[in-house]
């Protein structure tokens, strides 16, 4: 019998010693990446106000409503079984109604998710349009790629800049090339940091979706309608989305990569990619100042 305890307890030590080091490495993860890491626990990191929003809405609205539900349920719960069972309770009760009771348990959750509701409108508002956009990235989804078109906006009006496909690199080629298998592109976004951008989503063929976690933007590419979006980009790195719509047999192979920059580097880099892509008649490039952004 004392071996047997003994084995339990070593198992439940041994349980709790990989779950805190899973904890651990989840929050590592968390701290750290810009991208899905391995073992990774949460949520990436946010990048963008969108995502600042949806974070506050989610860890400091929701989690603390739905902790205290569940530990009030757990409460009575385990009061109901230990005061209310057979031994401690043989004549059970004839009571069928309260009136005060079923009053509470109905205007409380009514309460709580007109709270809810609040901060969700107010999330809701905030993510649907951008407020004085400084440029236009419009994105068209396809099977099974993606396609980029930048607008910037010169002398007040929005002008095509530069247009490109984007298409996973194969795994074997992905491996040789030192890139990250299923998420790094052929051409990867680039946009700039500290910039207000409307992002325009449509579709071609079959509904996809534009996801990218650390930007708090998800928009459905639909054929026939186009969707909007926005982000503000806080810091410059390297971020990755997929679609997560099921849009046909390579679903999981449109990978978004998105590379943040400086102003500057990108007005360089939109030079640059004017010259790359002039083949491409989509917007028909044009030569857009390298101040347009200053």
């Amino acid at each position: 019998m004392r071996s047997t305890a003994v084995a339990g307890l070593t198992r439940t030590l041994r349980y709790s010693g990989i779950g805190v080091v899973c904890f651990l490495v989840g929050f590592w993860a968390k701290a750290y990446a810009e991208e899905p890491q391995p073992w990774q626990l949460g949520m990436q990191p946010s990048a963008s106000a969108v995502r600042d929003q949806i974070d506050f809405l989610h860890d400091d609205i929701l989690l603390p409503i739905i902790t205290i539900a569940s530990l009030f349920v757990l409460g009575l719960l385990v009061y109901v079984v230990f005061r209310f069972n057979a031994k401690r309770n043989p004549v059970p009760s004839k009571v069928a109604h309260n009136t005060v009771l079923e009053i509470v348990w109905t205007v409380v959750p009514i309460l709580v998710l007109g709270v809810i509701s609040i901060f969700s409108l107010k999330l809701e508002y905030f993510m649907d349009k951008a407020q004085h956009p400084e440029m236009t990235l419009k994105v068209t989804g396809h099977q099974w790629y993606w396609s980029y078109q930048y607008q910037l906006t010169e002398n007040g009006k929005e002008t095509n800049a530069v247009a490109f496909d984007a298409n996973m690199i194969p795994e074997a080629d992905a491996v040789k090339q030192g890139k990250k298998r299923l998420l790094d592109t052929d051409n990867p976004v680039v946009l700039p940091v500290g910039t207000t951008i409307r992002i325009l989503v449509s579709g071609t063929d079959v509904i996809h979706s534009w996801f990218v976690p650390a930007f708090g933007v998800q928009e459905y590419a639909m054929p026939g309608r186009t969707n909007e979006s926005w982000v503000k980009i806080d810091r410059a790195g390297t971020y990755y989305g997929e679609c997560n719509q099921i849009c046909g047999v390579n679903h999981p192979f449109m990978p978004i990569e998105i590379q943040a920059v400086s102003k500057d580097d990108f007005a360089k880099w939109l030079e640059d990619a004017k010259k790359k892509f002039a083949a491409r008649d989509d917007g028909a490039a044009v030569s857009i100042a390298a101040n347009t952004l200053q």
